[in-house]
């Protein structure tokens, strides 16, 4: 584990209004995050829960997308099986409901250790892949535009999504650009060899491996191919499974890229930990693993182990100091925190590229995957 120079909880569910009467803001949590010149921007995810109790039936949100408003589709508590306290499922149909949904909101700070959440613009779902929600941005600056890529949910599945701005007041929708299943998509901030970088997420229906992280390239940032794994399971602690937290930032050792694990085990109760590893590429070939599978931060601040989903930190933006990064993650589900660590004591540590070996890796591929 890396020490910690700085821990703060900079934003929680009560310092926020709902975006409608009759919801209750539950999380706001799991931050993208860019250094502007004005100033440091989190683009947060908000999830909210009905307001109103009804003895007997459970209130499932979703997206009224040509009214622009929250809707309660309320069921029978017997018509339904408590996945954990996000999900449950229907008895009948089989199909998963979220027990919230989210939108996102623009946070600005001049301090990047303290926010200012008095003014917010807010994005809401408003496409048809959005009628559950959109989560889990994350914000990579490419050739003076912001680029934001975040999860879509809808009776389709949770994909990604594209959308970029200049300002974060008006924003471009580029559509989605993987497919469900697909979360946890960071891309890189620049071109390698010519094309675009993206890690991702798939999910299968079929647990023939946990989830992995893979690499896929783009001519234009919108066609995705060349797919790749590039890393599975390291260790206990991301044995249940793994997802690019932070857009890579350059480095004299590389890439570095900032990874959630979730320790729950085959057979496991509950949800598990969620803690943060690292993750090194090489800067010409980035299907290249210089090392993997250390972890460097586990839950152990009050708000990380108690919220909404008990013992999370889940990193989603990253900003360099001089000397040290600001990390920015969701604590709980449910609050925005943010962690400073010291630069040279992330590259300096590590494991051998020998711990990266639980995928077969895309550095046998051919000498460049375009």
């Amino acid at each position: 584990m890396i020490p910690r120079l700085f821990s703060s909880c900079l934003l929680t569910p009560g310092q926020l209004a709902p975006s409608q009467p009759d919801m209750d803001v539950v999380g706001a949590f799991n931050p993208g995050a860019v250094a502007t010149a004005e100033g440091v921007v989190l683009l947060i995810r908000v999830a909210e829960t009905p307001r109103q109790i009804r003895p007997g039936l459970v209130g499932l949100p979703r997206w009224d997308l040509a009214a622009g408003a929250i809707v309660i589709d309320w069921l029978p508590e017997q018509e339904l099986v408590v996945i954990d306290a996000r999900v449950v499922k229907i008895r009948e149909t089989g199909l998963l409901r979220l027990t919230s949904t989210s939108h996102l909101r623009v946070v600005r700070s001049t301090n990047p250790r303290q926010l200012d959440s008095s003014h917010q613009t807010i994005l809401r779902p408003s496409l048809p892949w959005e009628t559950y929600g959109i989560e889990d941005p994350r914000i990579t600056p490419i050739e003076g535009r912001y680029y934001i890529t975040y999860v879509a949910v809808s009776p389709h599945g949770a994909a990604t999504a594209l959308a970029s701005t200049l300002d974060f007041c008006t924003f471009q929708f580029h559509g989605l650009i993987f497919c469900p299943e697909n979360k946890d998509v960071v891309l890189f901030p620049e071109r390698i060899g010519g094309r675009y970088y993206a890690l991702h997420r798939p999910t299968t229906a079929h647990d023939f491996c946990r989830p992995e992280i893979w690499l896929a390239s783009s001519p234009d940032l919108l066609h995705w191919g060349k797919h790749q794994p590039l890393l599975g399971s390291t260790a206990s602690w991301d044995r249940g499974r793994i997802g690019a937290g932070t857009p890579p930032i350059r480095t004299d050792g590389g890439w570095l890229v900032l990874y959630h694990g979730n320790d729950r085990a085959e057979g496991d109760a509950g949800i598990g930990s969620y803690g943060a590893g690292k993750l090194m590429l090489d800067l010409d070939q980035p299907w290249q693993i210089r090392s993997s599978g250390e972890q460097i931060l586990a839950p152990e601040l009050a708000y990380e182990c108690e919220g909404f989903v008990p013992n999370v930190v889940f990193p989603t933006g990253i900003i360099r100091q001089e000397g040290s990064l600001l990390i920015y993650a969701g604590a709980a589900d449910s609050y925005t925190c943010v962690v400073e660590l010291e630069l040279a004591d992330l590259l300096l540590s590590g494991s051998s590229p020998a711990s990266a070996q639980s995928v077969p890796g895309p550095g046998a591929a051919a000498p460049h995957p375009c």
